[in-house]
């Protein structure tokens, strides 16, 4: 019944955006965790999945030592920051990571060359210093050593983050140069049309107009195209002006626990890619979050917020950048350039959370309530899968609370975040409302896999462990088809699910 309603619906809804071709789909306790029966219960008893020894940090308050002016902070990290980094934790936070399932293992040869078949990006081969790691013989060892355990497949850093699937970019399409032409000649308007913007940006937007279009998106300018040069300066210049008025404040009692927070959970930030353990982009996101931290004492900062900045960063980084995003070496670019990156990351960074601070205000009861809501989305649309979790006494509160707390960033490749967030700035209500029918959409998509597994463990296991790696643009163009469908058929859902 199920199926004949999803055909159904399409037959009947033709001009619903996302309309894709039918496609195929492409740290645990051992022990059972006793059943919490609140919120606080909860995460007492919850380790963060990427927590630390604090032990290396203890002293780092002691002997603050003068502040770093801005422009060297821009160019270079202090010594005792590059030890900090050195020594901080390197386990993997995204999702591409994550082992896939046992059938995908191959032995050294295969992996070399899968990834000598995904290094050709738009009929260029692009050297990634994944090439490098596995000429390595001690990862030639390691992987020998664990032959009989499931690994991710080693692909080229420039998959990750590309548009592309990992198999490579390939030429444009007419219908895409047609598109390209089409956000073009919006964005040359006097006046864009938004609501034009948001339509065609539905269905993904392309590289080369997405940094101004993410940008009018999210609020940050204006529609007017007169008025956005001074727009940018005169917020540029105003996120400069924080800088210089709070950012020496975080060594003070008030604000050193947030700031010591925050310098310990960059260096996790997609500790894999290189882009993003350069000193001079790890002191860019420690400005970005310690500023918003203390804009907002409501919520302060939290943990996961810091994965909010890097789409952000690397849509207005390949503004300036047409080589390989992932290992270009942010320093060279001249300081005016640096600057204006990091100031339109914290304000659109700040527009989107606008809508979902009450994720991160105390008890995160926003988080809570989009969790209760997705129990209850689910329960209508698989009643199988969600008797499946209370037969095995599987919480949705522990899974999806990453998947609210992290939008999802934990479980996707960056890449995949980028194309879904396309989709999220063109949506009503995107990051707060529309995010629920996406996971709700996530959830069903791995629906032979949940009822295989018999066991509360196991059921853990695989939902905290997804394996998305090779998901690309069609992956989540498809999944955002059926959130789509979700929200249109589930339009009668109760009125907590906008909360």
């Amino acid at each position: 019944m199920a199926a004949d309603n999803r055909i159904n619906f399409w037959r009947r809804n033709p001009k619903v955006p996302g309309r894709y071709p039918k496609d195929t789909k492409p740290k645990f306790n051992n022990l059972k965790s006793k059943k919490a029966s609140t919120f606080h219960e909860f995460a007492r008893s919850t380790n963060d999945a990427w927590d630390i020894d604090d032990e290396e940090d203890e002293d780092f308050f002691l002997t603050p030592g003068p502040a770093p002016s801005l422009s060297s902070g821009l160019h270079s990290a202090s010594t005792h920051n590059q030890k900090q980094h050195q020594a901080g934790d390197t386990e993997s936070r995204m999702p591409h990571s994550l082992p896939p399932p046992p059938t995908e293992v191959h032995n050294l040869q295969d992996v070399q060359e899968e990834e000598r078949d995904c290094e050709h990006v738009n009929g260029k081969v692009v050297k990634s210093s994944s090439e490098t790691l596995l000429n390595s013989s001690s990862v030639r060892s390691t992987l020998k050593k664990q032959q009989s355990l499931p690994v991710r497949p080693i692909i080229p850093l420039v998959a990750r983050i590309s548009d592309q699937n990992a198999s490579g970019a390939p030429p444009m399409t007419v219908r895409e140069k047609s598109r390209l032409d089409k956000f073009k000649q919006l964005l040359a308007s006097a006046n864009t049309d938004l609501e034009e913007l948001r339509k065609h940006s539905w269905s993904g937007i392309p590289r080369e107009v997405r940094p101004i279009t993410w940008r009018l998106l999210s609020g940050y300018l204006p529609a007017n195209k007169e008025r956005r040069e001074l727009v940018l300066k005169r917020k540029r210049e105003e996120y400069f002006g924080f800088i210089e008025q709070y950012y020496h404040s975080r060594t003070d009692e008030h604000y050193k626990d947030t700031y010591r927070q925050i310098h310990i959970d960059i260096p996790r930030t997609n500790p894999l890619i290189p882009l993003f353990q350069q000193p001079v982009v790890q002191e860019v996101f420690e400005r970005i979050l310690f500023i918003w931290a203390i804009r907002h004492p409501a919520s302060g900062y939290v943990q996961g917020i810091n994965d909010l900045v890097t789409p952000f960063f690397v849509v207005f980084l390949s503004e300036f950048v047409t080589e390989d995003v992932e290992n270009f070496d942010v320093a060279a670019l001249p300081l005016d350039t640096q600057r204006n990156i990091e100031a339109d990351s914290f304000w659109c960074m700040s527009k989107l959370l606008d809508g979902i601070q009450d994720n991160y205000t105390f008890a995160q009861p926003g988080i809570q309530n989009k969790v209760k809501a997705l129990e209850e989305l689910v329960s209508r649309i698989d009643e199988d899968i969600h008797n499946h979790f209370k037969k095995y006494e599987v919480e949705y509160l522990q899974f999806a609370f990453r998947w609210m707390n992290n939008l999802l960033m934990r479980e996707l490749p960056l890449r995949c975040t980028i194309r879904l967030w396309d989709t999220y700035q063109a949506e009503a209500e995107g990051f707060s409302h529309f995010h629920l029918y996406v996971c709700a959409a996530f959830l069903t998509e791995w629906r032979k896999e949940i009822l295989s597994m018999v066991d509360f463990q196991g059921l853990l296991m695989l939902l905290q462990n997804l394996p998305t790696i090779h998901w690309g643009n069609e992956e989540v163009g498809l999944l955002l088809a059926e959130a789509y469908r979700l929200k249109y058929m589930f339009a009668d859902a109760p009125s907590h699910y906008k909360r």
